[in-house]
C-alpha cells in the first residue's frame, strides 16, 4: 500500500494492485456506501453504489460536480442491463456486437429499476455500459450491485488513465484506488440515446459514430441538431422539473403549497436534510420532488439551501425545476 501526494496515512488513499483480495476488499467498501476507483478500458472511473442515493451524492461530491449530470450505471452482464432498462431489438443488437466496450446506451428505466433517481437527474432514463475490462467487471460481480462510475477526477480536471492520477486528482476523496495499470482506449464512452428514433448521439467517444451508423444502417442525430434532447444534460433551461410549479428561497408555504425544507424547519412537509447536510439533502432531491409533485398541492415551495459545494448543484437543478415552462 502507498498513499497519493501530501497525504499522511490517516487521510491515505489506499493504492491496491488489484489481485482478487483486493477486489473483494474493494467490493466490501462499495457495498458500505464508499468510493472506490477503478480501470476500465476508456479511463479510471470513481465508483460508488448506484442503488444507493448517499454513495452517488458522494460521488458528487467527491469530483465537485457543478450539476447533476446523468451518472452511467455500469454493469458485467447483459441480464443486470435488462435489470435496469428496458431494451428492445435494437438495444440487443448493439449489446451483442459493442459489450463489453466503450459504448454506452440511454434507455428508458424500467418501473423497478434499482439505480438513484439522484443517478438519473431525475429523468425516467438510464444510461448503462458493461465495460471491457477484467478488473472492472470482477468488481460490479463482486459488489453484486451496478456501479456508477464517472472519470476519477475532480470536474474539470483531465481524466486520468492511470492510478496515480487519480491519486493525484481526488486526494483523501475516495478510499480504495485498485490500480490495473494503464488504461486502453483513454477516452471515454461514446454515448447513444435510444429513447427516441433515430437514435442520438450525445457524446462521441471509443467507438465512432460512423462505425455505429454502418453498424445500424442508419443516420446518427446529432445532440447539436437537436437541442430540445431530455437526455444530455444541461440543454434545456427548464429541466428535470415536476409538474407542479416550483418556488424557490420560500420562508413558509403558501396556501396549498408543499414545502420542502433544509435545515431545522418542523413546519415542512417533508425536509431534504434537518441539519443541513448538503450531501443528505443531494441523496434526497429528486426524490423529495417527486413525492411532493401531488395534485392536492398547487405549487412547491423551496426553502433556501446555501450557495456552496453540493449546494451549487441543487439550487442548479431547483433553478431549473422553476424556470417557466409556458404555464398559464
Amino acid at each position: 500500500m502507498h498513499y497519493g501526494p501530501g497525504m499522511s496515512p490517516r487521510r491515505a488513499i489506499a493504492i491496491l494492485p488489484a489481485t482478487q483480495a483486493a477486489i473483494a476488499e474493494a467490493a466490501e467498501a462499495l457495498t458500505r456506501g464508499g468510493l472506490v476507483a477503478f480501470p476500465t478500458e476508456t479511463v479510471y472511473g470513481l465508483g460508488g453504489d448506484s442503488t444507493s442515493d448517499q454513495a452517488v451524492a458522494a460521488i458528487f461530491e467527491a469530483k465537485g460536480r457543478p450539476s447533476f449530470n446523468p451518472l452511467i450505471a455500469h454493469v458485467a452482464a447483459i441480464a443486470q442491463a435488462e435489470s435496469l432498462a428496458e431494451m428492445d431489438e435494437t438495444a440487443h443488437r448493439l449489446a451483442a456486437r459493442f459489450w463489453p466496450g466503450p459504448l454506452t446506451l440511454v434507455l428508458r428505466r424500467r418501473s423497478d429499476c434499482p439505480v438513484s433517481l439522484l443517478a438519473s437527474a431525475g429523468l425516467d432514463s438510464v444510461a448503462v455500459r458493461m465495460p471491457d475490462h477484467k478488473v472492472a467487471l470482477a468488481l460490479i460481480e463482486a459488489a453484486g450491485r451496478p456501479l456508477a462510475a464517472p472519470s476519477a477526477n475532480r470536474s474539470g480536471r483531465i481524466s486520468p488513465t492511470r492510478a496515480e492520477h487519480v491519486a493525484e486528482c481526488l486526494g483523501g476523496r475516495v478510499q480504495i484506488i485498485l490500480d490495473g495499470g494503464p488504461c486502453r482506449v483513454g477516452v471515454e464512452s461514446t454515448i447513444l440515446d435510444l429513447t427516441e428514433a433515430p437514435p442520438t448521439l450525445l457524446r462521441p467517444g471509443g467507438i465512432s459514430a460512423e462505425e455505429l451508423e454502418e453498424f445500424l444502417g442508419l443516420s446518427l442525430r446529432r445532440s447539436a441538431q437537436s437541442p430540445e434532447a431530455p437526455r444530455s444534460p444541461g440543454q434545456l433551461e427548464s429541466h428535470y422539473a415536476p409538474a407542479l410549479p416550483v418556488r424557490l428561497n420560500a420562508q413558509a408555504a403558501q396556501e396549498n403549497e408543499a414545502l420542502l425544507g433544509f435545515g431545522p424547519a418542523d413546519f415542512a412537509t417533508i425536509n431534504l436534510s434537518p441539519t443541513g447536510d448538503l450531501v443528505e439533502a443531494a441523496s434526497h432531491l429528486f426524490a423529495m420532488l417527486r413525492a411532493l409533485d401531488r395534485p392536492e398541492f398547487k405549487a412547491i415551495a423551496v426553502m433556501p439551501i446555501p450557495e456552496k459545494g453540493l449546494g451549487r448543484a441543487i439550487n442548479d437543478r431547483l433553478r431549473r425545476a422553476a424556470a417557466p415552462r409556458g404555464r398559464p
